[in-house]
């Protein structure tokens, strides 16, 4: 089957689908972000397809709908637009009519807040009365907070002596969050969302860490993304190439299968995570500092280079 087969199929065989960089968890730009936070609060359910994932898809479903730029949404097998077009049908009222939806209903999140918070937020609150803080939620769970006044529209929780605001889109990903307050050795301390909806990230590892793994026999891939000239200078024991053979095996490879990747400096490898990431894999690490750290803290016969 073509790629326009394929395009033909996917938007005849699905009542609304949304062609975007990232997945509906995880979108990977703010303008398939936004679009996604607008159908989010109509439909429940509705299919994405991740071109980042497919090159052959995201070229062609620019010519597929004659229309340059993603995302792009089909609702009924008709092209509705891009996100400005989304926008404006969705400020206007249109997009109900559209999708043949109303906005569905957004109950209050159900959050916790640490007394170390509650505390801290007392301390910064610089005005009368009641804390009142607003925290925001975005597409790519990036976390916004601050003091405001309530709005209409707005979504409240309420505890003793403070009330959280959120707007529907961030409400939604807040359901069972806990907003703590973390201080660090130095004394330093900044607010932590713990949120059970967040997708996966790419979490760095410490070469010692990786190390001790190691030690204690913990299952995981270590994969090595530099060039063979590279691997020729210096290697740590226990990886593997990502060359053909290590692609090939990744793709084998279960999506819960830890994964763990450096090259010199972490750089390299954090863009291989993250494309790890939208392949759909759960536990993948980044090594902090690559090599040349690994050399440093872990193993100072490795040449540094």
């Amino acid at each position: 089957m073509s790629t326009q087969e394929s395009l033909h199929k996917l938007v005849q065989d699905n009542e609304v689908v949304l062609f975007m960089k990232g997945t509906r968890s995880a979108p990977q730009c703010g303008f398939s972000a936004t679009v996604v936070g607008i159908l989010d609060d109509f439909l429940d359910d509705y299919a994405t397809v991740n071109v980042l994932a497919d090159p052959d898809m995201r070229a062609g479903i620019k010519e597929f709908s004659s229309w340059p730029t993603i995302p792009q949404l089909y609702v009924k097998g008709e092209f509705v637009g891009g996100c400005d077009i989304v926008k404006e049908l969705s400020a206007s009222g249109e997009l109900a009519d559209v999708l043949g939806r109303r906005p569905a209903e957004v109950a209050p999140p159900e959050v916790a807040v640490t007394e170390a918070a509650v505390d801290a937020l007392r301390e910064f609150h610089d005005g009368p009365g009641p804390l009142s803080v607003r925290i925001q939620i975005s597409g790519r769970f990036e976390y916004g907070m601050d003091f405001d006044d309530e709005k209409a529209g707005d979504l409240v929780v309420s505890g003793p002596g403070l009330q959280l605001l959120f707007d529907r889109a961030s409400a939604k990903r807040a359901d069972g969050m806990v907003i703590d307050f973390v201080k660090g050795p130095g004394g330093e301390g900044g607010f932590k969302m713990d949120n059970p909806n967040e997708p996966p990230k790419v979490r760095q590892v410490p070469p010692k860490v990786v190390k001790s793994w190691q030690e204690e026999g913990k299952s995981f891939e270590f994969f090595d993304v530099r060039t063979p000239e590279e691997r020729g200078t210096a290697a740590i024991t226990g990886t593997r190439l990502l060359d053909d053979a290590g692609r090939a095996l990744l793709e084998e490879l279960e999506k819960d299968t830890v994964l763990v990747f450096h090259c010199h400096h972490g750089m390299r490898s954090q863009a291989a995570a993250e494309h790890c990431l939208r392949l759909g894999f759960t536990q993948v690490y980044n090594v902090a500092g690559g090599i040349s750290a690994w050399a440093r803290d872990v193993d100072p016969s490795i040449p540094q280079y």
